[in-house]
């Protein structure tokens, strides 16, 4: 019925993508700690990064992005950008940050 009111006014709508699962949690694999606690105070630049890796829906289909964060500054330090999710794409996130930055201590990923 909707649909035919759209169509009568010369609308129509756009079905939306469905949700695009990226991890698979079904799996016997120990789980990573906490090494922070939710403590995210930090006492000077690059002591602390974290990252993470979201997927974006673009005209060109599915991209991944990963992003390393100083937690001091909350600026990114690294990033970079596939269209498939591999652990190059974070670990070229990783060496961009690296090449940016020369930390002298660790990172913190998500689980």
């Amino acid at each position: 019925m909707e649909r035919d009111l759209l169509k009568k006014a010369g609308l129509s709508v756009k079905p939306s993508k469905k949700f695009k699962r990226t991890t698979d949690s079904r799996h016997s694999l120990p789980v990573a700690p906490h090494l922070l606690n939710q403590r995210f105070q930090v006492d000077g630049p690059n002591r602390i990064w974290c990252g993470d890796i979201t997927c974006l829906w673009t005209l060109e289909g599915w991209l991944y992005l990963a992003v390393i964060i100083d937690l001091y500054s909350r600026k990114v330090v690294g990033w970079a950008i596939d269209a498939q999710l591999k652990t190059s794409l974070v670990l070229e996130a990783l060496r961009m940050a690296y090449w940016r930055q020369k930390p002298s201590q660790g990172f913190k990923g998500e689980r």
